[in-house]
């Protein structure tokens, strides 16, 4: 059985010039891919959303989607703290509680969910525990999933701000978001996990040349709910604000996003400021996907999908899609078929459930 691991703190000689970045200049996190990335005005153009079709219906709570290469998707079902397989034809086949999952928090419980890119048989989740969030790794097999192996743990959890989300790069590195944990004041704690993005390896070490020589690899994040990577390997985040501003950033290595001193713009050039800002009232962001030279960014309370066209790591004006047609969404995500999967989120108790609810909707561009 894996030993708890705890934090890796950063080695003393960091010297506090690096503490805080003074730029907003992206640097792929991965090596730079060599399709050229259309102008913003012609992504836009090209691109026309849709709703093509229901997927599924009757589920609780979908939280996360990681793809097979056979266009079937595991989705992660928040409160059930349970995967299930989705067809692209829709039928849902139910994998199984994930042990030790606690659903007691208002926002906790089985949360973002992704595929080893080497091995379709081996999935890797966030959760939340009666005594923290953690980061685990589940074998699948067949229709079923095997107790979860845990990776990173200890990480502080409260009633919300968990963050959750999971990426893969093309390297096989591990990007985590993890909330501050109800604790604004330890996102500004490199040293810590909460607040900040992790940069792992797949056993949850880790990973190398990342900046402090512990995982962390960003920080001074409130809640972030979406991670997507551009066609040239940038990293961008959507991020909740508290009051006022909520968020969307393009993350570069070591960088300082500026919470709980800054929500929304900063005027001080030693923090990061957000490419686009909304009223906390028009988003509430959670998943994000990056098609197209667009990003996709689902929204809880403000009921709508934003498209925002992207030119490189600048940012166009965000155009509102389906608003309230669908309530609360949750996530969404390219499809092998290049169209979206977007959920719903009504069944979280902060929504208004139709019969039908929560769905995965397919859209088409």
């Amino acid at each position: 059985m894996i030993e708890r691991r705890t934090f890796l703190t950063g080695i003393a000689a960091v010297g506090a010039a690096s503490l805080i970045g003074c730029s907003s200049d992206g640097e792929p996190a991965t090596p730079s891919k060599t399709s050229p990335t259309p102008s913003a005005t012609t992504a836009e153009a090209s691109v026309n959303p849709k709703v093509a079709s229901t997927i599924a219906t009757g589920l609780n709570v979908p939280w996360g989607i990681a793809f097979l290469a056979s266009g079937a998707a595991y989705v992660s079902q928040r409160d059930a703290g349970s995967i299930v397989r989705i067809d692209p034809d829709g039928q849902v086949t139910d994998l199984g509680q994930v042990q030790g999952v606690d659903s007691a928090t208002s926002e906790g419980g089985l949360m973002g969910i992704a595929l080893d890119p080497d091995d379709e048989s081996v999935l890797y989740a966030y959760m939340s525990t009666s005594s923290d969030d953690r980061l685990v790794r589940l074998s699948v097999n067949g229709d079923k999933i095997s107790r979860p192996e845990p990776l990173f743990t200890g990480v502080r959890s409260a009633a919300n701000h968990h963050g959750g989300r999971l990426l893969f790069d093309d390297s096989g590195h591990l990007f985590l978001a993890i909330g501050d944990g109800a604790v604004p004041e330890d996102a500004q704690d490199r040293n810590g996990p909460n607040g900040t993005i992790l940069r792992l390896d797949k056993e949850g070490r880790a990973a190398r040349g990342n900046p402090f020589e512990n995982e962390v690899w960003s920080y001074g994040h409130r809640n972030i709910e979406g991670l997507a990577f551009d066609a040239d390997g940038r990293l961008w985040a959507s991020e909740f604000g508290q009051d006022t501003r909520d968020e969307l950033n393009l993350i570069v290595k070591g960088k300082n996003y500026g919470w709980p001193r800054f929500e929304g713009k900063s005027d001080d050039p030693d923090f990061v400021s957000p490419k686009v800002t909304w009223s906390t009232e028009e988003a509430s962001p959670a998943g994000l996907a990056i098609t197209r030279s667009t990003a996709f960014m689902a929204a809880l309370r403000g009921e709508r999908l934003w498209m925002i066209p992207l030119d490189g790591e600048s940012a166009g004006k965000p155009k509102a899609l389906f608003t309230g047609k669908y309530g609360r969404i949750r996530d969404v995500v390219v499809a092998p078929d290049e169209s979206l999967w977007v959920t719903t989120s009504n069944t979280d108790s902060r929504g208004q459930p139709a019969s039908d609810d929560d769905r995965i909707l397919r859209i088409t561009l």
